[in-house]
């Protein structure tokens, strides 16, 4: 039997998470909380008795050290990872590298929160959700679901706004319920899929 297992991990801390800046495409590293969250996780996932056959990540170096950290925890270093932008965080355009707190200074406190937490409306020479997912779903789609309905199990560390991109089709969400969605930092989501791609389980390791 074929488990067609899924798992997503959003990355451990980043030095801009603690500092509360927008990042977006900044390549900034973990924060040594951020390490071991990105451990944590890997332990949560050892414990589970997963083996994974290849992993998935970003151009950006929090989530590939977050995909080392968590395989070097499981024992399991030796696989297959590809790197590619399309998944990305959401690019935060003229916000990257800003405090949010100045940003909001700068704009306004509603007009943030709505490049932020609107679905469609993108901020200044940035990205909105349905951009980035624009570019994340073609990339799942050709590369990754295939290789899960064959029956590989998957492990994809990517960040917040990529990953609700894909959490948004998996559970079949709404665009006002996606941009409602937190998803922690080190805190793995394993779905198991059936062969139509449809979920079957889902399993949030966050507690």
């Amino acid at each position: 039997m074929t488990d067609r297992i899924l798992v997503l991990v959003r990355h451990g801390e980043s030095e801009w998470n603690l500092k509360n800046l927008f990042t977006g495409w900044r390549d900034v590293d973990l924060t040594d909380n951020g390490v071991k969250e990105a451990r944590a996780a890997g332990r949560k996932l050892k414990a589970q008795g997963l083996h994974f056959d290849i992993g998935f990540t970003s151009a950006l170096i929090r989530a590939q050290r977050s995909i080392d950290l968590v395989l070097e925890e499981m024992g399991q270093t030796g696989i297959k990872i590809f790197k590619d932008q399309a998944l990305n965080e959401r690019d935060y355009g003229d916000l990257s590298g800003l405090n949010k707190d100045d940003a909001r200074a700068k704009w306004g406190a509603e007009q943030v929160l709505i490049w932020r937490r609107s679905y469609d409306i993108a901020p200044p020479g940035g990205e909105s959700l349905r951009d980035t997912a624009a570019r994340v779903l073609p990339y799942y789609i050709q590369e990754i679901l295939p290789r899960v309905l064959g029956g590989a199990n998957v492990l994809v560390s990517a960040h917040g706004n990529s990953l609700r991109a894909l959490v948004m089709v998996l559970e079949k969400l709404s665009p006002k319920e996606i941009v409602a969605r937190e998803l922690k930092t080190g805190a793995p989501l394993i779905y198991r899929l059936n062969a139509d791609s449809t979920v079957a389980e889902k399993q949030d390791l966050a507690a």
